[in-house]
């Protein structure tokens, strides 16, 4: 999702960082991999700790940026409580200037590129793998943004004097990118936690043939794989298709996505789709209930599973993404979805409202949360 509002993140400062431990620090070492049971495909769901089943899930963009522990093993709890096995994190923080806070990679004129791999740096994220390994969590991690919010290609573009379109072909920028890529990798490859890495969020190329991110995504989760075999890789698209459907914007290649050759990718393990119809201009929520359907279509004729990876609505929530859940886990070749996003009450107060926010324990959690988790157990024939 491109967010429009931000919450400010001033008091995540470096100055309130909780030094981690050097055991946490790296934690390539905290599992063999012989004895490690990964999140796999199994059919067209997912094996998730031993169990074939649908799963919920949310996302949550900014726990990577937190600098008090407590907040991020507080949020974890919530998950767990709350039954939602995977989630979705940033794994980018690009920066353009020098700064104390929390960044984990930056683009600074005249400098070379640079990855932080310190307190204020990736050992966050450090944290955050540590801390979902301790409650059963399961992590999606991307590695850039298409959109401005926490430097992204922007970024990048700024830098090497790219664009949004040269950006997937440029040696020097997909040189960096990779870079980055095996950085992040590396220090999580034995992780548990980890149950998928992703390219981009919502990656674009308006104008650009399909073939250009088609091509991208093929070498990058190629290249992913050679560093880390174990763990499956997705795309992180909007799901944009090809034909099909009303032949509004969505079932377009305008911004350079068909989601059906993508998915064709064979280093792609699963497919993920999006749905802002304030955003697209569509009807909601019939429009998004059909969107849900036209994919597990793809989904299922392809034998891939996949993931309403992001989904959200700024008013009557419950009654909007109701009808979008109940479709996700009726309908073959969606194993799983995950709302847009998840809100908790920290340590400095409520955090992170864009409008989409469920709020731990709030009434929209009762129904989006709560009530779908028994949608899900009812569905699985009360499976635990």
């Amino acid at each position: 999702m491109k967010i429009y509002t931000i919450a400010s993140l001033a008091w995540a400062t470096f100055a309130s960082a909780i030094p981690l431990s050097p055991q946490s620090a790296n934690l390539q070492t905290t599992s063999a991999v012989d004895d490690t049971i990964f999140s796999s495909v199994s059919g067209l769901k997912f094996n998730i700790d031993g169990e074939t089943k649908y799963f919920a899930g949310t996302n949550s963009y900014w726990i990577g940026f937190l600098t008090n522990n407590a907040d991020i093993d507080l949020v974890m709890s919530h998950l767990k409580t709350s039954k939602l096995k995977v989630l979705r994190v940033w794994g980018f923080n690009d920066v353009t200037q020098t700064t104390s806070g929390v960044w984990f990679q930056s683009f600074v004129a005249g400098k070379t590129p640079q990855i932080n791999t310190g307190r204020n740096g990736l050992q966050r994220l450090d944290y955050v793998v540590k801390s979902a390994e301790a409650h059963g969590v399961k992590l999606i991690v991307n590695f850039v943004n298409n959109w401005g919010d926490y430097g992204g290609m922007a970024a990048y573009n700024s830098f090497f004097g790219t664009s949004t379109s040269t950006w997937y072909t440029n040696a020097k920028v997909q040189a960096q990118y990779q870079a980055y890529i095996k950085a992040v990798v590396s220090r999580y490859s034995s992780s548990v936690a980890i149950f998928a890495w992703e390219l981009a969020n919502e990656p674009r190329c308006k104008g650009c043939a399909t073939s250009v991110i088609t091509d991208w995504a093929t070498k990058t989760s190629t290249y992913i794989k050679s560093l880390d075999p174990n763990h499956m890789v997705t795309l992180g698209d909007e799901g944009f298709m090809n034909g099909g459907g009303d032949g509004s914007y969505p079932y377009t290649t305008a911004e350079g996505i068909d989601f059906e050759a993508n998915l064709k990718i064979p280093t792609l393990d699963f497919g993920v789709f999006h749905l802002y119809p304030t955003q697209w201009g569509v009807p909601a929520p019939s429009w998004g209930s059909t969107w849900f359907s036209n994919h597990g279509a793809i989904c299922a004729k392809l034998g891939k599973p996949c993931i309403a990876e992001e989904y959200g609505a700024t008013s009557n929530k419950p009654a909007i993404e109701g009808p979008w859940q109940a479709t996700a886990l009726a309908t073959e070749g969606i194993a799983g979805d995950m709302f847009w996003q998840w809100g908790d009450t920290l340590s400095t107060g409520r955090t992170h409202d864009d409008g989409y926010t469920v709020y731990y324990g709030n009434s929209d959690y009762d129904k989006i949360v709560k009530e779908h988790g028994v949608n899900i157990l009812k569905a699985e024939g009360g499976a635990k």
